[in-house]
């Protein structure tokens, strides 16, 4: 196992990010509407080439982008995360001339993408897609159905969406579709969340596609999506090992500072041990993180295993810290505007979205207990493979 520390021009790079999130998207990210998607932020985000190198990055890079720009401004990193999301199938899998068109729009800033996974009764499930897609006789299919809580909807300039074209087949019966926004029987509206997300629904009504639309081939739309969501699954737990980072500081600077019987809060044992607890797991869910990440850009077998262990970890580690640093600073920590009312309302979504904390334990113990059993297996038929031998 390899050691993790960044190189200097690493750092150098984190800490520039940190200050263009600071500087310039932070009053962007102010001016924005909860809830909404935040064009000129979008747009800025492209400017910067922040977008062009989301898009082309390995997962090491991708996380040290998320983590540096949550520590600073969440809402930059969730706009370039969703645009991440969208785009990248289109990346990784569109045709020649799909990456012609959305490509440059897209790591511009100047298009909208959207991930359209999710359903109202398919949302951890993902095999379990009901998005229905009906051939039209024609080789092209219409798509009947909705989905909800989606990355940028419904604004987004085009979407990638998974759809069911064989039933009864299970993960193996979906296809992805890059559906653009504006196609008949298309529609959606936004929601209301606790974090201020761009999120919405988005409803089909017959809305068609053709070959010219597909994502991978027929029926192969499972294995987009989880291509998708292997790369992205360690940098969800960056950007919450971000989010610790700055509540972690924060933490640090007021419990120093605060006067408290006679001295200062970091006086207290409790409390110098807690901000102890705080900095130890936020550490511990960085080195897994860039540990996932390592393992992906290097194809490592288990990157399954290995992605799902550092979401699940950095994103409880972050709830976890988060909530410690409200708890030190008392009630001012729950006045609207207040930096860390903002961060625990952000903390709670990334222990759902792209696999919920249940779902990347289960990932893990299938991962181990399948690597258990070829082991046995391994170990069992080494004998009469000897004895063949001889």
């Amino acid at each position: 196992m390899p050691a993790f520390s960044l190189d200097q021009e690493q750092i150098t790079w984190c800490a520039e990010l940190r200050a263009l999130a600071a500087e310039r998207l932070r009053p962007l990210a102010e001016k924005g509407g909860p809830g909404r998607v935040n064009r000129p932020l979008v747009a800025a985000l492209g400017d910067l080439g922040l977008l062009a190198r989301a898009v082309g990055a390995g997962a090491f890079d991708l996380c040290l982008l998320r983590e540096s720009l949550a520590r600073e401004c969440t809402e930059a990193e969730t706009a370039l995360a969703l645009q991440g999301l969208g785009t990248h199938p289109v990346a990784a899998f569109g045709t020649p001339a799909q990456r012609a068109r959305w490509l440059p729009e897209a790591t511009a800033g100047r298009a909208v993408a959207a991930f359209a996974l999710s359903e109202p009764g398919a949302g951890s499930d993902a095999a379990a897609l009901a998005l229905d897609a009906v051939p039209d006789g024609r080789g092209g299919w219409r798509l009947h159905g909705e989905k909800q809580w989606i990355s940028n909807a419904p604004e987004a300039d085009f979407a990638t969406v998974f759809a069911r074209t064989t039933r009864g087949a299970g993960a193996r019966g979906v296809t992805a579709f890059l559906v653009p926004a504006g196609r008949p029987g298309l529609g959606g509206e936004p929601l209301d969340m606790l974090a201020p997300h761009a999120l919405g629904t988005l409803t089909f009504d017959g809305v068609p596609v053709g070959p010219e639309d597909l994502l991978g081939p027929p029926d192969g739309g499972f294995r987009v999506a989880m291509t998708t969501l292997n790369l992205f699954r360690p940098s969800v737990g960056a950007f919450a090992v971000g989010m610790a980072q700055a509540a972690l500081d924060a933490a640090l600077a007021h419990t120093a500072a605060r006067p408290a019987f006679g001295g200062v809060l970091a006086d207290l044992q409790a409390v110098s041990h807690r901000i102890a607890e705080m900095a130890t797991r936020t550490e511990a869910a960085r080195l897994l993180v860039y540990a996932a990440a390592a393992a992906y850009d290097a194809g490592d077998p288990e990157v399954p295993r290995r992605s799902a262990m550092a979401k699940l970890f950095a994103t409880e580690t972050a709830q976890y810290v988060v909530d410690s640093a409200v708890q030190l600073h008392g009630a001012r920590a729950l006045q609207r505007g207040h930096l860390l009312e903002h961060l625990y309302r952000e903390v709670r979504a990334p222990r759902i979205y792209e696999g919920a904390s249940e779902v990347q334990r289960a990932i893990v113990a299938k991962e181990l207990y399948g690597r258990a059993r070829t082991a046995e297996s391994a170990s069992s038929s080494a004998p009469h493979e000897e004895a063949r031998a001889r």
